[in-house]
């Protein structure tokens, strides 16, 4: 089936910008829909942002519409997620994620495969 393997993150100050990615491998790559969520201790993971693969249609959270973008890819089979002008609430581990099906975007239990997660911390 493959695996989706992250990289990036990090720690900035607020205002600042950093990237996060995944790289799919196997038939995981060819999924219909990938997506960033996040979670932070004692909450629920939340969609960040996601992409239909074909068309590479992106869908945004409204805390991150305008900030950040979602692209992909597809010779590399790379997700990546460019995020600007970080706020301290976007402090959190984030997680990539695929759905062979294209399923509704910002519900967790639409995608089948997690990468391992990645922390952003930005401080203020």
């Amino acid at each position: 089936q493959g695996q989706l393997v992250q990289s990036g993150g990090g720690s900035v100050q607020a205002g600042g910008s950093l990237n996060v990615s995944c790289a799919a491998s196997g038939t995981i790559a060819n999924s219909c829909l990938m997506a960033w969520f996040r979670q932070t201790p004692g909450k629920e993971r939340e969609g960040v942002a996601a992409l239909v693969t074909s068309t590479k249609f992106p869908f945004y959270a409204h805390s991150v519409k305008g900030r950040f973008t979602i692209s992909r890819d597809n010779a590399k089979n790379t997700l990546y997620l460019q995020m600007h002008s970080l706020k301290p609430e976007d402090t959190a581990m984030y997680y990539c994620a695929a759905d062979p099906q294209c399923k509704t975007w910002d519900l967790r239990t639409t995608y089948n495969y997690w990468g391992q997660g990645t922390q952003v911390t930005v401080s203020s």
